[in-house]
């Protein structure tokens, strides 16, 4: 069974994008080689051999066509299917429409056709057949809950896989509107159940992964989510969905946080927009079910600010897409006010970047003229008083006495970000439940690329957890300390998935996070192990943060 021909390497130049011809080459080579073929509960599936080492079944289908009657309702399963499907190709990703973000990283995205018959998902595995029982690692992709896909280079599994006897796999789920217009309280009986559909998505997705995952060589017994910024979003999000419960066993949030979710009441109101923008009333959902797609992301808007970085979502222009707290398939918030003790024996490994906010278009690299442009700066930040920012740039200059003053800049914009305060309130969270052990960890490697620009910016962390770093020069280059932090932060994250511990031997003791002690592991160049690393700027910041949430 074949599909659609699969976005090339002209089409890649045609678009503008920084890509290297020579990592095309490579993340290409060797793909037309087929390889295992597996059963599953809909059908044979036949995937390419890479490397001679790695069978990669890509576009699997684990749900059915969203278009039409089924457009926000929940997942159905797919169509079985005779003969064999060809698992040669990315599937569709979501309808979407892209985000504006850093050159660099902006190379790195395949830009896979998009559509609602999207329901699909990535494997990569080192071997086929019941008798493998490797961890199954599952990957959820950021771009907030409004963008994004599986299928970016960073995100190619099978480095992971083929250093690390694991199994990987990346799901595709609706998006934005797509996958996130709450429609219960205003369509009736026939859309009653029409609420996260994207979340539910990726659970059908792990149901598929506990049904079929055995056959391709996993255990599905001993799953890990795990996701950067908007897809750590969705991995907070299904550590209090019910229907999530059973189909993980552990859970990693890199720089992202769901500590709470949009109201229902504000949710409705966000669907009544969107559906009045499009010259739509409340009671014609049918009518918004048969509108073409690109009709539909055209009411959308395009996106602004941070993905993943507010409670509500990333802003969407007219939709702000995020999970609702519906009372049913998302009971409450999940983290707020205390962590959700449906999923209190899930160990959790959590964390940031030095410089979130380095990721972004509108980023201000203007250097400070001084202590008190710096201070103005710092003011504007967290909205706060001349005294307030005074005492904190005294204190973040006493601690990183050899830091510039846009360096400082940059760490307290990241420091004062939903970020960081999002992953530290989880984990605080987390470990008071006293239940499963929670790990912290910073990311502080510096990129040297752009002159050094970027710094240690949102999603710098993500080739080296993946083992791409040659994949993903773009963002990382190609100096010679790449690949000893990419082993390290890559065993670090294997070895939670395996045990729920992340501890190896080429990594100092890792102890679990608590309130008290605070310990986190500090990825660079050197990597420490530090209790409680910058306890005064984070006292600084929380003590500045009311002020500016009273505002």
């Amino acid at each position: 069974m074949d599909r659609r021909s699969f976005i090339g390497t002209g089409t890649i130049a045609a678009a503008g994008l920084l890509v290297d011809a020579r990592l095309v080459r490579a993340w290409g080579q060797a793909k037309d080689t087929p390889g295992a073929t597996v059963s599953t509960t809909a059908g044979k599936v036949r995937g390419l051999l890479t490397g001679n080492t790695i069978h990669a079944f890509k576009g699997v289908p684990y749900g059915a066509s969203t278009a039409g009657a089924r457009r926000f309702l929940p997942p159905l399963a797919p169509q079985p299917w005779s003969g064999v499907f060809d698992a040669f190709e990315l599937g569709h990703r979501s309808p979407l429409v892209d985000s504006t973000l850093v050159k660099e990283w902006t190379a790195l995205n395949l830009r896979e056709p998009m559509g609602e018959d999207c329901l699909n998902l990535n494997v990569w595995t080192p071997g086929v057949g019941a008798s493998g029982k490797r961890p199954v690692m599952v990957w959820l992709h950021g771009g907030g809950y409004a963008t994004g896909s599986p299928g970016m280079v960073p995100y190619d599994g099978a480095n992971l896989a083929r250093k690390h006897d694991v199994l990987v796999v990346g799901i595709t789920h609706r998006l934005n509107a797509f996958g996130f217009m709450y429609l219960a309280e205003i369509g009736g009986e026939k859309y009653a159940d029409a609420s996260n559909a994207g979340m539910r998505d990726i659970i059908a997705g792990l149901e598929w992964v506990r049904d079929n995952i055995a056959s391709f060589g996993g255990d599905p017994g001993n799953v890990t989510i795990f996701g950067q910024s908007g897809g750590a979003g969705k991995v907070s999000t299904l550590l209090g969905m019910p229907a999530a419960q059973g189909l993980f066993h552990r859970a990693v949030a890199q720089s992202g946080a769901a500590v709470t979710s949009m109201p229902a009441r504000v949710a409705t109101q966000n669907a009544e927009a969107v559906m009045a923008r499009l010259g739509l009333h409340s009671h014609q959902i049918d009518e918004l079910q048969k509108l073409p797609m690109e009709q539909v992301l055209g009411a959308l808007g395009p996106r602004r600010g941070a993905p993943g970085s507010t409670p509500a979502g990333a802003p969407g222009g007219a939709f702000a897409a995020s999970p609702v707290v519906d009372g049913t398939s998302l009971p409450h918030d999940v983290f707020n006010p205390t962590a959700s003790t449906l999923s209190a024996n899930i160990p959790l490994l959590i964390g940031s970047t030095e410089t979130e906010v380095t990721w972004n278009v509108n980023t201000d690299y203007t250097p400070p003229a001084g202590e008190a442009a710096l201070r103005d700066r710092v003011k504007r930040t967290l909205r706060t008083d001349d005294a307030q920012a005074e005492k904190l740039v005294a204190i973040y200059k006493k601690g990183r006495p050899k830091s510039s003053d846009l360096d400082l800049a940059l760490v307290i914009e990241t420091d004062a970000s939903p970020f960081r305060s999002g992953t530290d309130t989880e984990a605080e969270r987390k470990a008071a439940l006293g239940k499963a052990p929670v790990y912290m960890y910073r990311f502080q490697w510096y990129s040297p690329v752009s002159g050094g620009r970027l710094r240690a910016m949102h999603c710098m962390d993500i080739p080296f957890v993946f083992e791409n770093v040659d994949l993903s020069k773009s963002v990382v280059g190609d100096g010679p300390d790449r690949d000893a932090l990419a082993d390290k932060m890559s065993s670090a994250w294997v070895a939670f998935a395996r045990t729920g511990n992340p501890n190896h031997t080429r990594l100092p003791t890792w102890e679990p996070f608590n309130a008290e002690t605070r310990a986190t592991m500090i990825f660079n160049n050197e990597c420490r192990a530090v209790n409680d690393p910058y306890r005064d700027e984070r006292l600084a910041v929380a003590a500045a943060l009311p002020a500016r949430m009273s505002q």
